[in-house]
């Protein structure tokens, strides 16, 4: 069973900095693109950042978000400084063209 499953998580102070990793298990994911994803309370999914050939963020993260993937562990990690309360969500871990996500890992930024 292919699943990708995130942790790193949790409650920080705006202005902080935590690290959300992403582990894939069943097959690797090596030849996809893979991106993070999240959803706000009461807001849709959005794009976070996509790694492939290249790195890609949405505008609200430039700046202050690196995603990163070690091929030979099979993971994705995402880097997240300067956190500010607008960056609380679920964060998922996404395969989009395999359509596979993750369970999701909370990130609220709250003093």
């Amino acid at each position: 069973q292919v699943q990708l499953i995130e942790s790193g998580g949790g409650l920080v102070e705006p202005g902080g900095s935590l690290r959300l990793s992403c582990v894939a298990s069943g097959r690797t994911f090596n030849d996809y693109p893979m991106a993070w994803f999240r959803q706000a309370p009461g807001k849709e999914r959005e794009y976070v950042a996509a790694t492939f050939r290249g790195t890609f963020y949405t505008d609200s993260v430039k700046d202050r978000f690196t995603i990163s993937r070690d091929n030979a562990k099979n993971t994705v990690d995402l880097q997240m400084d300067s956190l500010r309360p607008d960056d609380t969500a679920v964060y998922f871990c996404v395969c989009p063209l395999r359509n596979i996500w993750g369970q999701g890992t909370q990130v609220t930024v709250s003093s």
